[in-house]
């Protein structure tokens, strides 16, 4: 099996899906813009060769790239760089090389439309925001005369939190008309609640083979904007409504031989239309695994590699990894250059040195919305994270 892997060295952990299949005997091949030499050791074990692009951003090379390895081994089985970002560079290439195991790329819009999702979301009998694409002022004002103040307005087609605004106010709106990109967005009802996503890797029947529940902030973008610290964590269990409608989202977007990423909010108070307090409400659906280092923390959590279970799904369309020994709660507390805290890290060590599995330093792309720095550790359950998190980021 050939299988070409985009940016193998980005983010830093990529490497591990690599690595788990060239140990399952797959031929990795990996294109990506670092070069040869400044790759980590690790990188560089974990393919069988690397095609270096001084930008990934240009498509007539990476296709010659591909074109190489084709010529060079023969038919390419899979393409795939498992990151947000390329999901359309990803599908382009398995369209233009009739690679079949992947999302093609006329089908890659519905899966990244914020707007589009919807059909599939009331196919799936999943309840989700009122949502309009915005066309102009006016149009905006009559749906917020239907929804009220606040509404979330944000690219139609986009990554995380970036370009989003909430707006509380008419000259909110305002604002937002003489700042907003030349680009489609849409608009949205505000849904107060806690954001839970269903993580899965799913084998080629639409069966999950490994499922996991994520439990983070309700607000990325107030995060950015007020230079608040990021804490979320990896649960030990699932509620049992969220993973039937995980399960139908599944179903309902088609989503075969991945790792997705699905988010839902839980809702912190009754909501007209949606549900009562405590249900879930479907909000995006991502053909990806979570970001961050969030995999590393479904590991420490339910005790398994989940780049293996996923590594076996390519392989094999099996799961091989038997089921979790013990499971315990995994949680990620950032900190910012800058700020006091009431702890000092060493305080944080002596309480939890035995617990904390990952102790780093972030990129300087990832620190407006991760923090500076970060701790996480693996503790007992929910209450323990909330307790880690208020050690590690209560401010002086």
């Amino acid at each position: 099996m050939n299988f070409i892997y985009i940016s193998p060295q980005f983010p830093r952990t990529n490497w591990y899906f690599c690595e788990r299949l060239k140990r399952n005997g797959v031929n990795v091949l990996g294109i990506g813009d670092t070069p040869y030499d400044a790759l980590p050791q690790e990188v560089r074990d974990a393919v069988n060769e690397y095609y270096y692009l001084d930008s990934l951003e240009d498509y007539d090379k990476v296709f010659r790239a591909v074109a190489f390895f084709s010529f060079k081994y023969g038919k390419i089985d899979w393409i795939e760089s498992n990151n947000e970002y390329w999901l359309e560079l990803d599908a382009r290439l398995r369209s233009d090389f009739n690679v079949t195991t992947g999302v093609k790329l006329h089908d890659v819009r519905a899966i990244k439309s914020k707007a589009l999702m919807k059909a599939q979301y009331r196919a799936a009998g999943i309840p989700s925001a009122r949502q309009e694409r915005v066309r102009d002022k006016a149009q905006c004002m009559a749906f917020i005369a239907r929804v009220g103040f606040p509404v979330i307005v944000k690219p139609e087609i986009g990554v995380g939190a970036t370009d989003t605004w909430r707006l509380n106010s008419e000259s909110d709106v305002d604002d937002f008309f003489v700042e907003k990109p030349d680009e489609p967005y849409v608009i949205e009802e505000f849904v107060d609640g806690n954001i839970y996503s269903y993580d899965a890797i799913i084998d080629s029947k639409g069966e999950p083979l490994f499922e996991s529940t994520t439990v983070w902030p309700p607000s990325i973008m107030d995060i950015v904007i007020e230079g608040l610290d990021l804490a979320y964590y990896v649960s030990a269990g699932m509620p049992e409504e969220l993973r039937r409608y995980g399960r139908a989202a599944v179903k309902a977007f088609r989503a075969e031989r991945r790792f997705v990423h699905l988010e839902f909010f839980r809702l912190s108070r009754d909501h007209e239309g949606l549900g009562k307090k405590g249900a879930f409400v479907g909000l995006e659906v991502n053909m990806r695994p979570a970001g961050g280092y969030t995999p590393d923390m479904m590991n420490y959590a339910h005790s398994i590699d989940v780049y293996q279970i996923w590594a076996d799904m390519v392989s094999f369309d099996e799961r091989r990894v038997p089921p979790a020994s013990e499971e315990h709660c995994c949680v990620y507390a950032g900190r910012r250059d800058g700020v006091s805290y009431c702890h000092s890290e060493q305080e944080i060590f002596d309480r939890y040195g035995g617990d904390i599995m990952m102790c780093e330093r972030l990129p300087e792309m990832m620190v407006p919305q991760m923090g500076s720095k970060m701790y996480t550790a693996r503790v007992s359950d929910d209450d323990d994270a909330h307790e880690f998190i208020d050690f590690v980021e209560t401010r002086a």
